[in-house]
């Protein structure tokens, strides 16, 4: 047996083990955003310093004004080293009578067609997807001594609550962090059978508007008919940004936007993504981006613009027949490849105050962004990588973008200079942020031997 072979023979008879550490993290609840449960976040920090140190590497506890960044770095002399990103914080469990198991005890559980869950919050995101990738790791170590490539581990500890301090810590330790290649593991497969890599990530920027027209709330009966009602304008403002063909009518929103290769447009016709399949399971029928864009181009390789949340004058219990003076919304833009977050920011607003009537005022609160990340599609990493999870699924994983943000990938290329590899091996389906959040047996398992072979493809 060659010593591929050997290291995922490995992997197959260590799985029990496997399991018992994962249940052993899953088991720290770890909610970042509750200041209740920082003694908790330090403690999986811990644990997951404790553990690689076991594997070799120079493992540590970093402190940082939030919850701490663990660090782990091999050495073994190779040519090439990658760093894996992971996570190692939960979000609340909050509705917990919705939970069918505790939160914070794993369990596996199995469902109609016989597949074997794995249940607990952290599951899928991202203590399960860490792990399959410390457990990689440890099959190299047990069986051959050694990792076949150097590795940097870095694994933080507040992603589920906005990753204030991975950026300065980052900054503050580009020796310590610089890799050939980044590795991400908190991104999906396509379906059950079909890994994928992730090849780029749309950015984001947010902000919030307030318009103001009276200086109080207003009288209805006395007033209506002749007072600008904020509400009306902020509305009219935000219904503008569509067109009736989807696209967005904010000029220069679209500026920097390229184009996908014509042979990735190709193979995504192939993936037989449809309103049926996508919208479907949530109880919608028809897709309402733009009307020239296939499915998978709408929700991966064009921007949008989104109201998340809009407010303003009463809302409680019963009727009050006012017309507010204050009205709010939070919008937020998921962009693409060389789209400047700045500049779609300032877009945004001059496209807003030049409907604001005469009378009323306008102010903004937030602005803040990130670009997009992408990977080069001859970046000979990627063609690794495609080939180690091909040969582990028997299928060659898809190569699409993710509508999705993870800023510190921003950060790796800009601080670091290093391209990212995303791939991950959670499902739709596996309730990630909800009640009963479960990781399929399945991807952990496999997810480990993908990264065995990965590992060894990028070695060389």
């Amino acid at each position: 047996m060659s010593d591929l072979d050997r290291v995922l023979a490995a992997v197959d008879a260590d799985l029990d083990a496997s399991l018992e550490r994962l249940f052993a993290f899953l088991r720290i609840p770890s909610i970042s955003t509750d200041s209740a449960y920082a003694s908790e976040c330090r403690r999986a920090g811990q644990w997951l310093v404790d553990d690689l140190a076991g594997l070799g590497f120079t493992a540590k506890l970093n402190d940082t004004p939030g919850h701490p960044i663990v660090t782990g770095r091999s050495e073994t002399g190779a040519s090439r080293r990658v760093m894996f990103y992971g996570h190692y914080d939960v979000q609340p469990v909050d509705p917990l009578d919705l939970w069918q198991s505790a939160p914070f005890e794993p369990c596996i559980v199995e469902n109609e067609e016989g597949v074997k869950r794995i249940v607990a919050r952290g599951s899928a995101d991202d203590k399960g997807q860490v792990m399959t990738f410390v457990e990689a790791c440890r099959a190299f170590v047990k069986v051959t001594g050694k990792l076949p490539i150097d590795v940097t581990v870095m694994v933080e500890g507040e992603e589920e609550s906005g990753s204030a301090n991975i950026g300065p810590f980052i900054d503050a330790h580009k020796d310590e962090l610089k890799a050939d290649l980044a590795l991400v593991c908190d991104t999906g497969m396509w379906d059950p059978q079909t890994p994928a890599i992730i090849l780029s990530l749309r950015g984001l920027m947010h902000d919030e508007i307030v318009v103001r027209c009276a200086d109080r709330d207003l009288h209805s009966g006395y007033y209506g008919g002749a007072a600008a009602n904020p509400l009306h304008v902020l509305a009219k403002i935000l219904a503008e940004v569509h067109g009736t063909d989807g696209a967005i009518t904010i000029p220069g929103f679209y500026d920097g936007v390229i184009e996908p290769p014509d042979y990735m447009k190709a193979s995504w016709a192939d993936l037989d993504l449809t309103p049926e399949n996508f919208l479907g399971p949530v109880g919608l029928a028809q897709p309402i981006g733009e009307q020239d864009r296939s499915l998978v181009e709408m929700i991966s390789s064009r921007p949008t613009f989104e109201v998340n949340g809009m407010w303003g004058g009463y809302i409680g219990e019963g009727s009050k027949t006012v017309i507010p003076a204050i009205a709010t919304a939070k919008i937020s833009c998921r962009l693409v490849a060389n789209q400047d977050p700045v500049h779609v920011r300032d877009a945004v607003r001059a496209f807003v105050r030049s409907r604001i009537p005469a009378d009323c005022s306008v102010e903004f609160l937030g602005g803040e962004g990130s670009p997009a990340v992408a990977v080069a599609h001859d970046n000979p990493d990627l063609g690794k990588a495609a080939e180690a999870l091909a040969a582990e699924w028997g299928r060659p994983p898809v190569t699409i973008g993710e509508g999705g943000s993870i800023p510190v990938v921003g950060a790796f290329k800009k601080a670091l200079g290093q391209d990212t590899l995303l791939v991950g091996f959670s499902l739709d389906d596996d309730r990630i942020h909800s009640p009963n959040e479960k990781y399929d047996l399945t991807s952990f398992h496999k997810g480990i031997r993908s990264w065995v072979r990965i590992l060894a493809a990028l070695a060389g």
